[in-house]
């Protein structure tokens, strides 16, 4: 099996974990309530460290330094990299997470200001329970670092599935006659307890690849992998701390604008992790020992075909979200206290979502292909670019704009995922200038790219039309009838269009 596909097929495992808990979420939660927002808002911050520290800068600082050793043929030193990597990360989330539970008042105003009374009490609650999750998933991202590097995908990134299963389970368990001020501590103690379990699962075989070399020691290429990851800690956390910023803004917009965000991010992350993040991680040890030991010719061979397979995927899934947004959030979360009227606001949340995917996808691919070139300062640069531009438009997008249009607030929520996604633009366009100028032209052919984009709409419109002739249905049978026929036209017309499926082999 190809390494994307590895990775895909976890991630797939793990996300359709995470749609399932989003589902018991909005089930027991609906999106308009005060512990909804307040939990979100609280397991950000736990999410927002290990993506920062873990699958955000160690994966880019670590990853090519280990995967480089290898490929060089020196295993011990391998081993011995990872063993003292893992030790300055335990020792340093040792002191982030009791200085976070010291400071969660603090931290909780600096996140979310906008929240009072109630919810902020209770997110206060909920953020120094899941606090100490942060070292655990930090932990199982080191995992994940080791077996990437010696290509074993399958487990690392299928083991969100025992965090999603934790929660899902605690809903389950706990959510019927529970208040939902209730549900919420019990929930976050199913994460800390599925945080544990995501890094129980991958420890064992992490444990034994690193075993051999010396005892731990700030050798030079510990050190390089140190001087590394603060550059990309910065620009691989632009992304989390977008997500930061939308929640300082949602902050001050009504109850479930929070809610909604969070909701549309399992939606929206789909295709960005089963297909961007897959494609970036099966790729970073392959670039990063092409830049080693081949030429630019073989690197912007394997970023050309990376970038086709990731287009091919995206593309239909930014017009989905844009034309469909709301059979996709009936069919999912339509049921228990989330009603018809919250459907369309998280239709709303995906469309604005949509117009930075295929930007936001292709943006990682190029950000790892800097990574392999040993360049961390130049999507540094760039993701500081990103994220004043996610500030700006943010705050007006969402809580200037509504007022001017005469619309609800909670309507800004789109406001926000629609100024990120412009935002994503302004990086893509940046990372793929200098890569171009690096080693030439890279990216997907305008007429490939016409093609795909025809493809998509046609397939939407198709869709409309099925679903305007449609009886009045429930949403789940709704989704179930439209979305494949969107689905079907697609890949007929690429197939017509001579645009193959990437990784099928033609006999």
């Amino acid at each position: 099996m190809r390494p994307d596909a590895m990775v895909a097929a976890g991630i797939l495992a793990s996300r359709f974990a995470g749609l399932l808990r989003t589902i018991a979420f909005a089930y027991f939660f609906g999106l308009r309530s005060d512990a909804a927002d307040a939990f979100n808002a609280a397991v950000r911050i736990p999410n927002l460290l290990q993506n920062l520290f873990g699958e955000g800068a160690l994966s880019g600082s670590f990853i090519p330094v280990h995967a480089g050793l290898r490929a060089q043929g020196r295993e011990a030193e391998a081993a011995q990299v990872a063993r003292t990597v893992l030790a300055l990360l335990m020792a340093a989330m040792s002191v982030l997470v009791l200085a976070g539970v010291l400071a969660t008042p603090w931290l909780l105003d600096a996140i979310a200001p906008g929240f009072t009374g109630v919810r902020r009490d209770l997110a206060v609650r909920l953020v120094r329970i899941l606090f100490p999750a942060a070292g655990l998933l930090v932990a199982a991202s080191w995992c994940l670092g080791v077996l990437n590097s010696h290509g074993k995908f399958l487990l690392s990134y299928a083991s969100g599935v025992a965090w999603n299963a934790a929660m899902i389970a605690a809903l389950l368990i706990f959510g019927p006659g529970s208040s939902l001020d209730r549900l919420a501590v019990y929930l976050a103690w199913g994460s800390v307890a599925g945080s544990f379990l995501q890094f129980a699962v991958q420890a064992p075989t992490a444990f034994a690849l690193s075993r051999g070399g010396g005892g731990i020691a700030l050798t030079e290429p510990v050190r390089r992998t140190v001087r590394d990851f603060f550059p990309v800690l910065i620009s691989r956390g632009a992304v989390q701390l977008s997500a930061y910023i939308d929640t300082f803004i949602a902050s001050y917009l009504p109850v479930g604008a929070l809610t909604g965000l969070q909701s549309t991010q399992q939606i929206y992350t789909l295709p960005v992790s089963l297909f961007g993040i897959s494609v970036s991680a099966a790729e970073l040890p392959s670039l990063s020992s092409d830049a080693a030991r081949a030429g630019t010719d073989a690197l912007r061979a394997r970023i050309n075909a990376a970038v086709a397979r990731l287009a091919f995927f995206v593309v239909p899934s930014a017009v989905a979200f844009a034309t469909l947004g709301d059979v996709i959030a009936g069919a999912l979360l339509q049921r228990g206290k989330f009603q018809a009227e919250d459907s369309l606001i998280v239709w709303g949340i995906l469309a604005g979502s949509s117009i930075g995917l295929v930007a936001s996808t292709q943006a990682r691919l190029y950000s790892v292909a800097h990574y392999a070139l040993g360049d961390t300062k130049t999507p540094l640069r760039f993701a500081v670019v990103r994220l004043v531009g996610v500030a700006t438009l943010g705050w007006v997008c969402a809580l200037v704009l509504p007022g001017w249009l005469g619309i609800p607030g909670i309507w800004g929520a789109a406001g926000l995922t629609a100024s990120a996604g412009v935002s994503g633009w302004v990086e893509f366009a940046l990372l793929r200038r200098s890569i171009n100028r690096r080693i030439g032209r890279t990216g997907v052919p305008v007429t490939r790219g016409a093609r795909l984009w025809g493809a998509a709409l046609i397939g939407a419109a198709a869709a409309w039309g099925v679903r305007v002739a449609l009886p009045p249905v429930g949403p789940l049978l709704r989704g179930a009838i439209v979305l494949p026929i969107f689905g079907v036209v697609y890949l007929g017309l690429t197939a017509a269009g001579g645009v193959p499926i990437p990784g099928l082999r033609r006999r």
